[in-house]
């Protein structure tokens, strides 16, 4: 097998199971989509997402996540926590109202407020290479059979 194959392969296996958590009665649905460059009829390039079935170092990755209500009731504080998997550097989210992680998901804040150790022990602010988690509070009940979409970028490594 040529070593970019399987470099791509073990990349896929490590983006693909993106292990999202929604807490209450709260349904969940993930998906990763790579954005491709694309010459639209009239000559002009457009970005499109398209599955992401073939990644490399550098590719512009898009998590999208849905969620959904499957009861007859509202449900409150529903929070969702999504790790980032490892070989992407977090980009950032389409809610302002998400929060990270750089230790695991032990606390939580925008990662301005973070502070991580350096190889000598040293605390430095957080960088988004050391996003390991991305979680969204979401702030009203989720009225019955209601969806929502959430999403973050990344890059691959």
């Amino acid at each position: 097998m040529p070593i970019r194959s399987l470099i791509v392969g073990l990349l896929l296996a490590l983006i693909a199971p993106v292990a999202a958590h929604a807490s209450g009665s709260v349904a969940l649905k993930s998906a990763v989509f790579v954005e491709r460059m694309a010459t639209s009829p009239d000559g002009k390039l457009t970005v499109e997402l398209r599955a992401a079935e073939t990644v490399s170092p550098g590719d512009r990755l898009v998590f999208i996540l849905t969620y959904r209500n499957d009861t007859d009731r509202p449900v409150p504080d529903v929070v969702i926590t999504n790790p980032v998997p490892a070989p992407v550097l977090y980009e950032g989210a389409a809610a302002a109202a998400a929060l990270v992680s750089v230790d695991g998901g032990r606390t939580w804040g925008p990662v301005a407020d973070l502070r991580v150790a350096d190889s000598d022990g040293q605390l430095r602010p957080a960088r988004a290479f050391d996003v390991t988690h991305i979680r969204w509070v979401i702030a009203k009940p989720v009225p019955p059979r209601a969806t929502g979409r959430l999403s973050f970028r990344g890059t691959v490594k």
